[in-house]
């Protein structure tokens, strides 16, 4: 009874903690909506992203404002910003520096790329080749960068966001298999409705510029993520995230009959991110302690990159968004 208690105590703890931290993330989602019309579920899940320390993969077509988004974030938090334009020409030292030597001093300096920023959109990044898409690697991973044998420790907060566009596949490289699991999400970003483009023309037309203000300090973020990870998760919950992954790669354990569609399951970056992104949106919604409907929330948007589907299954046009459906569909809910 004792340990109950205590439990409980610090459940209401974590609550009340978690209700003051939803209050500042409220604001930077009302500084966003000042610019910003719609696109709220992408707002949420780059505010997850930021309080879970995890990067991102957003698809859609041009002109959804995935840039604008994103810089105004960073206006937001207080942060700097970079913006990469990946191109077919660009090299790994574009992005993370290189060593240059100073003939008065007779000696190399490190000059720093653009990687050392707290926000990096990578813009289209599907349109550099493999070798420059991997000088992400050890930046998304372990959070510094070497040039020529000097590693650099990366500023925190630090959030890769990249992008890539659906209709093009000329000129492209497909990501990596290794890199697009290092994002914690895939976001597929929609058209806004009729009414929120007609809001977007009456916002965009006027020649007004609208500035936001800085909410949150980089010492708030860190704080943040350090609290993310506290956040309640019952071992009912952890059991549950557990099925979902291994039913990724044996379907047929749970009863599913899906025709040989999954080639290869999600990995165990799967679990843990299924997990700190529900602490994250718990946090969004002001409690200490996460749900099944939080992981059912965010389930699609972690483990949509981490299918593997088989040929048959694009043969049969199967989307993993279906496949992921039906997983959730199977699986009991504690």
């Amino acid at each position: 009874m004792t340990n109950i208690n205590l439990e409980d105590v610090e459940i209401k703890r974590m609550n009340q903690q978690a209700e003051i931290y939803s209050k500042k993330i409220q604001k930077v989602i009302d500084e966003l909506g000042r610019v910003i019309v719609g696109q709220n579920k992408t707002i949420e899940r780059i505010i997850i992203s930021v309080i879970s320390d995890g990067h991102i993969l957003l698809e859609g077509v041009p002109g959804l404002a995935k840039t604008l988004i994103i810089k105004t974030l960073a206006e937001t938090l207080d942060v700097n910003f970079c913006r990469i334009q990946f191109t077919p020409d660009l090299l790994p030292a574009d992005i993370t520096g290189t060593k240059i030597y100073d003939h008065k001093s007779m000696n190399f300096s490190t000059v720093k790329g653009p990687i050392f920023a707290n926000i990096i959109l990578a813009d289209e990044v599907n349109r550099s080749p493999p070798k420059v898409q991997s000088a992400l690697l050890e930046a998304m991973q372990e959070y510094q960068v070497t040039i020529s044998g000097d590693t650099k420790k990366l500023s925190k907060p630090f959030l890769v966001l990249a992008t890539q566009n659906p209709i093009e596949t000329e000129g492209t490289y497909m990501l990596p298999e290794a890199q697009v699991d290092r994002f914690m999400f895939k976001l597929l970003i929609d058209y806004p409705d009729k009414s929120e483009e007609k809001r977007i023309i009456e916002r965009m037309t006027t020649g007004t510029d609208i500035a936001v203000a800085k909410v949150i300090s980089p010492k708030d973020i860190m704080s943040m993520q350090k609290f993310c990870r506290k956040i309640y998760a019952d071992e009912k919950v952890r059991d549950y995230v557990v099925d979902i992954v291994d039913c990724t790669r044996h379907p047929e354990k749970y009863g599913l009959d899906i025709n040989g569609f999954i080639e290869y399951g999600a990995s165990p970056r799967a679990s843990i991110w299924l997990i700190v992104a529900a602490k994250a949106k718990a946090m969004l919604m002001g409690r200490g302690y996460i749900t099944p409907e939080d992981v059912q929330d965010i389930a699609y948007d972690v483990l949509r990159h981490r299918i593997i589907l088989s040929f048959e299954a694009e043969a049969e046009e199967t989307t993993t968004d279906e496949i992921i459906r039906r997983i959730l569909n199977t699986i009991k809910v504690p």
